[in-house]
Parts: C-alpha cells; structure tokens; sequence
C-alpha cells in the first residue's frame, strides 16, 4: 500500500509542476501585452466580437502565429476608440457589431510572420520587420462589421485578399469593372464611417485596416511592442 501511495504522489509530484509550465506558456504572450499596459478590449466591451486570424491557421500564412493569444489588445488611445466606434455602429444599427481580425502584432510575430513568407508568392506584402507598423505599436486594428447573426457583411473581398479590390481609393471604378458591387462598397462605407467617426485612420489599400494614430506619431510618442 505504501508503494503504492509513493508512486502516486510521485506521479503528482511531476504532473503539477509540468501543468504550470504548461499554463504559463499559455497565457504568457497576454501577460506580456498586460505588463506592456495594453486594453484587452474584450474585456472593456464585450459586444465586440473578434475571430483573431493569425491565432488560427485561417489565414494567408496558413500558420498560427499567436499561439497563446485569446482576446483583443490595443494601446489605450487605439482601445477607447475601438469602444467608441462599436458605440456609434451601435446607434445607427443596434445588431450589428465590430468584428475584429487583428489587433496588437508584437514584433516578434511580425518577424516570424515575414520568414514564413519568404520565398512565396506573399513575400512582397509582408513588412520587413525593421520598418515597424503601427500594429507593432498596438495602435492599429483589421476588422469588419457583422450582422445580427454574427456573419460578416460582404465587403467584396475577404480580408487579407492581395489585389486591387481591396482597395478603397477607386471603390467607383471597381463597380464599374464588376470587381465590386454597390452594396459592397455601401458595406465599406459603414465601416469607415464609424471607424473615422471614432477618430481612426484609413489607409488606401486595405478596406479592414485603420490606424489610430498617424506612423509619424506613433513612432515620436510611443514604444514598440517587442
């Protein structure tokens, strides 16, 4: 009996410290982002919804790339007008809701996302990672708009589709070229509506992608998240 007891509290005595290795492993890039003072946004409105992209293998790398990322994080300033933005959408249609593909992209996932690239044909669409972005500095955001059932509204392309459709500079002439219809582009234009109306930024080619504050700011006011 008390072999069998000492084999026992053996066995616990090296499962225990193997579960906390491997609990700290899973919560340790949302420790990281807590001690760099980023939001989890989730937790702050939980009517935003979010499917993180890279922490799946739905995604252009076809590689999970946040491999212990669960929930939303944002530098303040970009949070509180993520908050903001769900708000407004939140008046002009009550049942539709953000829906988030990317936020906060520590520099050591944009590395890791550009050598997965290397040598594909998505090479060219990866930033270097010595030039950083303003998702390393928590301080832009991916995202759409969904229905009442949570289904993404059509916004003509999916996100992250590299071509001139996801373009929002000649939205016009794409529906002159049948490339996008009007319905489309009116989905887009909610989108940016409420998200300018936030205080957020458009960039031309990516319909998904706003930036909270300008690359020129980020980089003389804030720090990057490494």
């Amino acid at each position: 009996m008390m072999k069998s007891n000492s084999v026992f509290y053996c066995f616990i005595l090296l499962f225990v410290p193997l579960f906390t290795i491997a609990q700290d492993k899973t919560v340790s890039l949302e420790r990281y982002l807590q001690k760099q003072n980023l939001i989890n946004v989730s937790a702050q409105d939980k009517t935003i919804k979010y499917d993180l992209k890279y922490a799946t293998t739905d995604n252009f790398t076809k590689t999970i790339l946040y491999d212990s990322l669960f929930n939303i994080y944002l530098h303040p300033l970009a949070a509180q007008k993520l908050i903001d933005a769900q708000k407004y959408l939140k008046t002009l249609y009550p049942g539709y809701s953000l829906l988030v593909y990317d936020a906060v992209r520590p520099l050591s996932v944009q590395k890791k996302m550009y050598e997965v690239v290397q040598n594909t044909k998505y090479a060219a669409y990866v930033a270097n990672p010595v030039r950083t972005g303003l998702h390393n500095y928590g301080m832009a955001v991916d995202l759409t708009v969904c229905n009442e059932k949570g289904k993404p509204l059509d916004m003509g392309t999916p996100f992250d589709f590299f071509g001139r459709a996801a373009g929002i500079n000649k939205e016009a002439e794409l529906v002159a070229q049948g490339l996008l219809t009007k319905q489309q582009v009116k989905n887009r234009g909610l989108l940016r509506k409420v998200m300018i109306h936030a205080g957020f930024l458009t960039i031309r080619g990516e319909w998904w992608h706003f930036n909270a504050v300008s690359l020129t700011e980020a980089r003389k006011f804030y720090k990057v998240i490494k």
